[in-house]
């Protein structure tokens, strides 16, 4: 069993990413904060992290990121960032993170496929 945890301030954003990701192998589990995603880390490991970098309140995507992988190090996963910013300096700050897999939104639903297929290894 592959566990996703699907990070989005966005409600129809995380439905949509719930339904389109669950498989019988999957299990897809959500936050709608950087603070619920590292409680949800602490209780479960996960396969892969898709973060949205705009969330309100106290964290937002990239402080997400960086807290999991300076405090979850035994449980450290790949990241996708999922977000409507798609300007250069939010990419240098994602790979700098280490973080490569960067889907815009709107995005199509076949790129988003193929990215998580190669990240858990089934592409």
């Amino acid at each position: 069993m592959k566990y996703i945890l699907v990070v989005d301030d966005q409600a129809i954003i995380r439905q949509l990413l719930e339904i389109s990701l669950r498989r019988e192998d999957r299990q897809v589990l959500l936050a709608e904060s950087g603070e619920q995603a590292v409680q949800l880390a602490q209780e479960q490991r996960f396969d892969l992290i898709i973060v949205d970098l705009m969330m309100p309140g106290g964290m937002d995507g990239f402080e997400t990121i960086e807290y999991l992988q300076q405090n979850a190090a035994e449980n450290l996963c790949p990241f996708m960032i999922l977000t409507a910013k798609d300007q250069q300096p939010e990419r240098d700050r994602a790979a700098g993170l280490g973080v490569y897999n960067y889907l815009v939104k709107p995005f199509k639903l076949d790129d988003l496929f193929v990215t998580v297929d190669n990240l858990l290894g089934a592409g």
